[in-house]
This record gives structure tokens, C-alpha cells and sequence, in this order.
């Protein structure tokens, strides 16, 4: 363990590198794609002055096949981002580590026809980071970055933390990390493209940074509410603009051990006072036994 969470490396028979240990930064908007391009366009660009441009290299093709980053796939980019109805987006790292640095975008049309029965739906945005980058730069750093990401974002949730960056999508991915997960109960499997489907106003759970936005916070009593309900010493909160804020959970993010006994008493508080807010998984995903979903959810209350 790299003394705060876990050096993870799990490779495909070819080599293909599946599972990193990494940090995602994720926010959760109920807001369509037009109503919020220019602040995630103002949020990407502020993501690759933090990692430089070429920490991205890869962009999925309308076939979800990748292709070279270049300047006509930046253009490409660039004109997805301003399609005045929705855009799905998502960037990667290099071939040879494509789950360290990542930028995932789903801008929808929330009151279209296809999201009729969805009524939980929303738009969504991740960031993601390898470890190597908090390691180089500090936590403080990263905990910057995060505010300055969410800063423009019209978010009502969002997480930022300690993370099993995968491709989720390839087959047998999802139960690797499922056996690791419930061992270092800090460290997410970033799915948020699904979640998006479903979460609404609710939250996704605790984690290193948690913000939350409107209507949670308020029904918390705001920040002052909020902050008067928790009593760890690690745990600060702030107040950002718009009647949002954000909770941290100490100094750095943790991964916590189930096997040494190192269970984030502070995450655990956070968890509580959050319960009647945090998000449910819906059963009709649940790539393993529904049980397991939610013992997985409930890893900070039971």
C-alpha cells in the first residue's frame, strides 16, 4: 500500500492495462447539455492547463471506437461540445495507460423524448487523475483543481476521490474490481454515465470531497446545518457561490482497509447524516447480485 490506499495494477492476458488506482472528479447536473456547454467547455479547459494537453490522446468515435487525439479530433471535440441539443463526450490517456487521465461528458436533452422514463436523468462530467498526480503535486493541489472545476458547474452533487479507474465497459472488468472495492470501502468504481440515468438531486455517497448543491443542501439547513452535524476533526466544510459548498474529509483521500481494521470514521459520520439523500443503484444494472449492490452502498452505515 502506498500508505494511504493501494498501488492497483490488474492487466489483460494481452497486456492492456484494466484497473489503475487513480482519483475521479465527478458532478451531477439536472440541467440539459444547452443550458450548461459553455461551463463544461470553461471546466475541460481549466482540466488541461491542470494536466497539459497531451495528457489526452484518445477520443471515442461516434462507433465508440478510439481514435488519435489530433487537431481535426479536437475539432471534433469542440464541435460536439456546441451541438445546440446534447453531446456525448469521453477522452483518453495514451494507448499504454488509457485509465489515468480521462474526461467523460454526458450533455442531455433532459425534457427529450428518449429521457421520457427517465425521470431521474441528468447531465454529468468526470475528470480523472493516476495517483502519480497527487503524489507529484499534493493533495492540496488536487483539492484546488477540484474547486476550480466545479466552480462554473451548475452541479448538484459531485465526488471527488480515490477511485479503481477501468474501462467498465469490457467484459469481466466490473467483477475484478468488485472483489477489491469492498476491501478498500474509499475507493469508487466511476460508472457515471450510468448513474447519470438515475441519480436526480440525490447523492452518490461520501467520499475524499463531497459537494453538494441544491435541493440537499438546503434541506440539510445549508452549510451552517450541515457543518453543526459533524463533530470528526478531519471533517471541514466550505461554502462556495450559488448555495453550494463542500465537504472534505481530511487532509488527503483514503482508501481505508477492511482487512487491517481502517474503516473512515469520518466517512462513515458523513455517510450517516447524508443516508435519507444517497443515491440507490436501480436493479435492472446490477452486474453482480443485487445483495452485493447494496451491501456496497451501505459500506459506510452497516
Amino acid at each position: 500500500m502506498v500508505e494511504r490506499y493501494p498501488r492497483i495494477r490488474i492487466h489483460a492476458a494481452n497486456g492492456y492495462l484494466l484497473i489503475r488506482d487513480g482519483l475521479t472528479l465527478t458532478f451531477f447536473m439536472r440541467h440539459s447539455h444547452a443550458a450548461i456547454s459553455q461551463a463544461v467547455h470553461q471546466a475541460l479547459e481549466t482540466y488541461l492547463r491542470a494536466v497539459g494537453p497531451d495528457s489526452l490522446a484518445l477520443y471515442a468515435d461516434e462507433e465508440g471506437y478510439y481514435q488519435s487525439l489530433d487537431g481535426a479530433g479536437w475539432a471534433l471535440v469542440h464541435g460536439n461540445m456546441q451541438h445546440p441539443r446534447m453531446a456525448m463526450i469521453d477522452l483518453s490517456g495514451a494507448a499504454n495507460d488509457p485509465q489515468s487521465y480521462r474526461f467523460v461528458y454526458r450533455g442531455r436533452l433532459l425534457e427529450g423524448p428518449s429521457l421520457k422514463n427517465q425521470p431521474g436523468a441528468v447531465s454529468a462530467v468526470s475528470f480523472w487523475l493516476p495517483t502519480e498526480y497527487i503524489e507529484e503535486h499534493g493533495p492540496e493541489r488536487v483539492r484546488e483543481l477540484a474547486l476550480e472545476l466545479a466552480s462554473p458547474l451548475p452541479f448538484c452533487s459531485g465526488n471527488a476521490g480515490l477511485s479503481f479507474n477501468c474501462a467498465t465497459s469490457l467484459v469481466g472488468m466490473p467483477g475484478e474490481a468488485h472483489k477489491l472495492r469492498f476491501r478498500y470501502p474509499g475507493m469508487d468504481v466511476p460508472d457515471g454515465s450510468w448513474v447519470s440515468l438515475h441519480i436526480g438531486t440525490r447523492v452518490r455517497g461520501p467520499s475524499w470531497l463531497t459537494f453538494l448543491g441544491q435541493p440537499v443542501l438546503g434541506e440539510l439547513g445549508g452549510a451552517s446545518g450541515l457543518r453543526a452535524r459533524l463533530h470528526h476533526p478531519d471533517t471541514t466544510v466550505q461554502e462556495l457561490a450559488g448555495d453550494r459548498a463542500v465537504v472534505s474529509l481530511g487532509p488527503w483521500p483514503e482508501a481505508g482497509d477492511t482487512e487491517q481494521g481502517h474503516v473512515l470514521p469520518a466517512y462513515r459520520e458523513l455517510a450517516r447524516v447524508l443516508e435519507p439523500w444517497l443515491h440507490h443503484e436501480p436493479h435492472l444494472h446490477a452486474s453482480q447480485p443485487i445483495e452485493d449492490t447494496r451491501r456496497w452502498e451501505r459500506r459506510f452505515l452497516d
